[in-house]
């Protein structure tokens, strides 16, 4: 039991033996309901204060007016993309860092414990030894989760995140009494069913009214709003 202590708490395997302290307490939350699988940045609130006068609604009435709204997280965080790009994506981030410490962990253990049964001698070359194990604990730990990504990727099939752009096209429904280059708000349903108030522009001087009909015809990520025309523009 000692030399176990001392395999695990000695470089390097003491480098992952944090990581993987860290692995086992998450997933034991996720398993109480505590956390979600996925991690922290899954879910986003939907509703609350948008950041150019829109206000959230109740009744699955969301406000993509601000910066702070779910849909606003209209990509992959940077890790994931890199994950991806290592051959690594199709699952959640927390399943393949999981995968990734935990396997790091065994084979660097496992080298370590055979360094130590070999009587590898001390100093520069012992060091030498024990940074390879450490690398090649990595190479194998890569191989090993990029094997158990692929069958691991149909429980999770890729489901594209909303996007602001889903509404571009759609009929919406005023709610102020005006629409201008630079004020205006509308309401429009998403595609589940729910409804959300989004900021509106118009690059014309059409008349809008609270409860006319528009068109979201395009979608400006930069001022985060939709611009609209009339609907009978379209129509006749």
């Amino acid at each position: 039991m000692g030399q176990f202590t001392d395999v695990v708490l000695g470089f390097p395997t003491v480098v992952f033996t944090g990581g993987l302290v860290s692995v086992v307490a998450f997933w034991t939350i996720v398993l109480v309901g505590g956390a979600d699988a996925h991690g922290p940045w899954h879910h986003g609130a939907t509703g609350g204060h948008g950041g150019n006068g829109g206000v959230g609604g109740g009744s699955g009435h969301g406000v993509l007016g601000g910066r702070h709204d779910p849909l606003s997280a209209d990509r992959h965080g940077a890790g994931a993309g890199a994950l991806a790009a290592a051959g690594l994506g199709g699952v959640p981030v927390t399943v393949v860092l999981s995968l990734l410490i935990a396997l790091s962990w065994f084979l660097t253990l496992a080298g370590s414990a055979a360094l130590r049964g070999a009587g590898a001698p001390a100093g520069p070359l012992r060091l030498l030894l024990q940074l390879a194990v450490a690398g090649a604990a990595l190479v194998g730990a890569w191989s090993g989760t990029w094997l158990l990504v692929r069958p691991l990727r149909r429980l999770f099939p890729d489901v594209r995140p909303p996007s602001r752009e889903d509404f571009v096209g759609r009929l919406c429904v005023i709610r102020t009494g005006r629409v201008t280059a630079g004020f205006g708000q509308a309401e429009v349903a998403a595609p589940d069913g729910s409804s959300a108030v989004v900021q509106v522009r118009q690059t014309g001087e059409d008349t809008f009214t609270s409860g006319s009909s528009a068109l979201l015809y395009a979608y400006d990520p930069d001022g985060e709003f939709f611009w609209v025309a009339p609907f009978d523009t379209f129509t006749t």
